[in-house]
């Protein structure tokens, strides 16, 4: 258990900063061909990675099941967060996505263990989620910009993509659990890759060195490490306690928002980055 607790400490990091990483990768580069790239390349590596090994890799009977994981996980998942941040800034999309505790718990009770979550777990979660309100509302006038309800739907199509995803990755225990991730982070690429070009996306202009560099730490830290990581703890803890993670996520986006793209800081973003910290702790020490 201690291991998907520190799996779930490097989700709370990593993908926090990785909001940050997809807006300065769409500079240059179209949305689901940069997220096919991304995903074909870290789990390309993978895959190769664990050939040189000598790991067994999934049979073709698995592919079905992991195909349909890498699509719900990563095609609608991840494939909409990006293509909302063509539209809504990082910090707002991470907080669009905070509601994804409310997915996942919900699902879960109605499609996985069926068990309703406890009052102290709703509790938890009303808590975080009003922290992430306290979070955002200096800027709540961010809701009236161009584009901004196209990127709201995005985002709930991605938690109920995700939600979807996660609960049905829970019901299969796979032998070699990295190798299948490595294989869902393949076909959810290519599934990514065919829309773009169906969607007609092309490089239109050079790649600057900001988006690559961006590309390169979303595929080594957001996918190989990070993904890898939220596999294992969604296998090893309790999905509310799970869930939280994009709490933390969207606090630490804000943060880097403000550190890197000089947004303000008030003490509204102090006292909801409090409020969130109570939340987590209160549906951890519940679920673990």
């Amino acid at each position: 258990m201690s291991r998907a607790y520190v799996a779930w400490v490097v989700l709370c990091l990593v993908w926090g900063t990785t909001y940050l990483a997809i807006r300065v990768a769409l500079e240059s580069i179209p949305p689901l061909l940069m997220a096919g790239v991304r995903w074909i390349v870290a789990g390309s590596l993978l895959i190769a990675f664990f050939r040189i090994r000598g790991e067994p890799l999934p049979e073709q009977r698995q592919w079905w099941s992991l195909a349909v994981r890498g699509v719900l996980l990563i095609g609608v998942g991840n494939g909409a967060v990006v293509w909302a941040e063509q539209t809504v800034a990082s910090g707002l999309t991470a907080v669009l996505v905070a509601v994804n505790p409310f997915w996942m718990v919900g699902i879960e009770a109605l499609m996985g263990d069926r068990k309703a979550p406890t009052v102290r777990q709703v509790v938890g979660l009303l808590v975080g989620f009003s922290g992430i309100v306290l979070l955002v509302s200096p800027n709540t006038g961010m809701a009236a910009a161009s584009g901004f309800w196209t990127g709201f739907i995005a985002t709930q199509l991605a938690c109920a993509g995700w939600s979807l995803g996660s609960t049905y990755a829970r019901r299969r225990a796979d032998a070699h659990m990295l190798t299948s991730v490595a294989f869902e982070m393949l076909f959810g690429g290519v599934v990514l890759l065919l829309c773009g070009a169906m969607m007609g996306e092309r490089l239109r202009v050079v790649v600057t060195s900001r988006s690559a560099g961006a590309v390169v730490y979303l595929i080594v830290f957001g996918s190989i490490v990070a993904y890898s990581c939220y596999r294992y703890a969604l296998q090893h803890l309790p999905v509310a306690t799970l869930s939280l993670y994009v709490y933390a996520n969207t606090v630490i986006a804000v943060f880097m928002g403000t550190l890197v793209l000089g947004e303000p800081f008030s003490w509204w973003m102090g006292t909801g980055a409090a409020v969130v910290l109570v939340g987590i702790g209160l549906v951890k020490e519940q679920g673990g």
